[in-house]
Formats: C-alpha cells, sequence, structure tokens
C-alpha cells in the first residue's frame, strides 16, 4: 500500500505506528516495517520523528535505513520487481537477464519507471539457486528466468 500524507497528518500516523511497537526489544526495525508496510515507503521527514521517541540520534536511524535495501526513501512503481543479483544467480545467465529487463522497462536498478508501474530492485539471494536466474514479482518468486519470461514480465508490469 502507498499512502501520501504530509506534515501533521503524517506525523500522527508515524507515531500510531511508534507507540504500538516502541515496547518490542530492538523497536527500530519493527517501526521501520510498519512504517513501510503503511506508506510504501519511510519518508525521510519521520525520521527525526522516530528518532525522538527512540531515544536515537536522526544519524543513527538514517544509517539503519540507509544500509538496508529493502527500505525504500520514496514511493514506489504500482508493481516492485526483485531480480537476484546473488553469484547463482550469475553465472547462470544472470547478468543477460538483468540487461533485458533494464532495456525492456526503461529503468536500471532502483529506479521507477516515469509511468510508475514499476520499481526495478537489486536483490542478494531469493533463495531459489537450484532455480538460477530468479526474480520476485510483487511477492511471488519467478524461477528460471530466460529472455522470453522476461518480456512476459516486462509486458505485465507496463500494463
Amino acid at each position: 500500500m502507498t499512502m501520501q500524507l504530509h506534515g501533521t497528518e503524517l506525523t500522527t500516523k508515524v507515531s500510531a505506528i511508534i507507540d504500538e511497537m516502541k515496547s518490542l526489544e530492538g523497536p527500530l526495525l519493527p517501526i521501520l516495517h510498519g512504517i513501510q508496510a503503511e506508506f510504501g515507503h519511510v519518508p525521510r521527514d519521520v525520521l527525526p520523528v522516530i528518532a525522538e521517541a527512540l531515544n536515537l540520534t536522526r544519524a543513527e536511524v538514517y544509517g539503519v535505513v540507509s544500509f538496508y535495501h529493502d527500505y525504500r526513501d520514496h514511493p514506489p512503481g504500482r508493481h516492485v520487481l526483485k531480480l537476484c543479483r546473488a553469484e547463482a544467480c550469475q553465472s547462470m545467465g544472470g547478468d543477460a537477464i538483468a540487461e533485458r529487463l533494464q532495456d525492456l522497462l526503461g529503468i536500471k536498478f532502483h529506479e521507477t519507471s516515469k509511468d510508475g508501474s514499476v520499481t526495478l530492485e537489486p536483490v542478494y539471494c531469493l533463495g531459489l539457486c537450484a532455480c538460477a536466474p530468479s526474480a520476485m514479482l510483487d511477492g511471488e518468486v519467478i524461477g528460471r528466468l530466460d529472455a522470453a519470461k522476461a518480456a512476459e514480465i516486462a509486458a505485465e508490469v507496463q500494463v
């Protein structure tokens, strides 16, 4: 779900998520996951709110958000395509598939198409090494990618 809120409305929603989870041991990651689940990303504007609530510095919160590649600082496209870049997938033709998908979608890794239809993200192992190369489209895994499957995926997400 992607939700666009600003100012007080955003802070109110984020504060509710923080209040719900701040009593957990090590609450930062669950809070960040909760915020991303609610908004589709972790808006930079909420980092100071999180830092203050957890008695952390903004730099500490930013460091965690920027370290983990699953956190986004901007809304994703309607579809999120994660392409495995780990060694097993690369050895089975993953580089060629990555180039093909980038050409078909007209975007590079970490980008969202201009029409907002798809975001392309690299991941470093989906656990499908025996079915390499692999990808995940909107949470569903796809194994044994080839040029034809790449074209099917590109056509599906650009609708």
